[in-house]
C-alpha cells in the first residue's frame, strides 16, 4: 500500500508591509483589517474606559468610523469644540444619527458580555467533560450528589428543575396507585356483595 505524503501547508506568512497591489485583495484585506481595528477599539474602550474615534476610508473612498461613546462627541472634545444649547438642540432633535453610534457601542458591549459567556460557558463544559470521565470510575459521584454548600449556581438550578420534575411524577404515581388501590377495594366489596 502506498502512503502519500501530506502536503506541507504555508502556514501564515509575513506579508511585506506595502500597498496591494490587486485590487479585489486589497478590498478583502480592507476589510479584515477594519474589523479588526474595530475590534481592538471596542476592547480598550471596554477595558480601559477611554474615548476613542476612527475614521477610516476604504478604496473606494467609502468612509467607515468607530466611536465611543460618539465619533460626533469625541471628534469635537479633541477639536475642542464647545458645546453649545444649539447642539444640545439638534442632538434631542436628531437623535437617530446619535442613536445609531449608541446601539452600536451597546452592541459591542453585549458583543463582550456574550463572548465572555460563552468562554465561562466552554470552561464549564470542559469541568464538566472531566467530571464525567472523572466520574466513569466507581469510587467518584455524580454532581448532584456533591453537597449544597459546593453547587453552583447552574447545578442548583438544574437540582431545582429535576425535583419539580420528580415532585411532579411521585404525584403522579400516587395518584395511579390510591386510584387502583380504590378500585381494587371497590371491586373487592363488590365480590364479597356477590357471596351473600
Amino acid at each position: 500500500m502506498v502512503m502519500m505524503k501530506k502536503k506541507p501547508s504555508q502556514g501564515r506568512q509575513k506579508i511585506p508591509i506595502a500597498k496591494i497591489a490587486k485590487s479585489s485583495n486589497l478590498q478583502v484585506t480592507f476589510c479584515k483589517r477594519r474589523s479588526g481595528l474595530f475590534k481592538k477599539a471596542s476592547e480598550l474602550c471596554t477595558l480601559c474606559g477611554v474615548e476613542i474615534a476612527i475614521v477610516v476610508f476604504s478604496p473606494a473612498n467609502k468612509p467607515f468610523s468607530f466611536g465611543h461613546p460618539h465619533v460626533e462627541s469625541v471628534l469635537d472634545r479633541f477639536l475642542g469644540t464647545p458645546k453649545s444649547s444649539i447642539d444640545s438642540d439638534f442632538t434631542s432633535q436628531q437623535g437617530q444619527d446619535y442613536m445609531s453610534g449608541s446601539s452600536v457601542h451597546e452592541l459591542n458591549m453585549v458583543f463582550t458580555q456574550t463572548q465572555n459567556h460563552l468562554e465561562a460557558e466552554k470552561k464549564r463544559g470542559q469541568e464538566l467533560d472531566e467530571m464525567s470521565k472523572a466520574g466513569q470510575g466507581s469510587s467518584r459521584r455524580c454532581w448532584w450528589e456533591n453537597p449544597i454548600d459546593e453547587m453552583g449556581l447552574h447545578e442548583l438550578e438544574m437540582m431545582k428543575a429535576a425535583m419539580k420534575e420528580l415532585k411532579k411524577n411521585v404525584i403522579k404515581q400516587v395518584n395511579k396507585i390510591s386510584m387502583i388501590q380504590s378500585c381494587a377495594a371497590i371491586n373487592s366489596q363488590y365480590h364479597s356483595l356477590d357471596e351473600w
